[in-house]
């Protein structure tokens, strides 16, 4: 009994002790840990910046089709320098840089 009466009072505290062991294990054994909600979070953020740069593709592309729908010769240059298309009398060279 003499050395429970040496621990201050606080320590005794059923409710802080209680508490205490349940942040430890909120924080480091639960399935949702908070580092798991870290490594969560950089993954989201990730995700959040490759849904931005594939929005910026998707608008650059429909500003290109729509190029494409008003300006047949602008048809004809992306199908020459994209697909390397030619038409029946011409040759085509292609020089590959690297």
């Amino acid at each position: 009994m003499q050395p429970i009466k040496n621990i201050p009072g606080w320590l005794r505290n059923k409710y802080l002790l209680t508490s205490l062991f349940f942040l430890a294990w909120m924080i480091f054994f639960d399935h949702n840990d908070l580092f798991l909600q870290i490594e969560r979070s950089r993954e989201l953020s990730t995700l959040n910046a490759g849904i931005d740069f594939y929005r910026a593709q998707i608008d650059s592309t429909r500003h290109t089709l729509e190029g494409i729908r008003n300006d047949p010769s602008r048809l004809e240059k992306i199908a020459r320098e994209r697909y390397l298309m030619k038409r029946e009398e011409e040759q085509v060279f292609v020089i590959d840089r690297e």
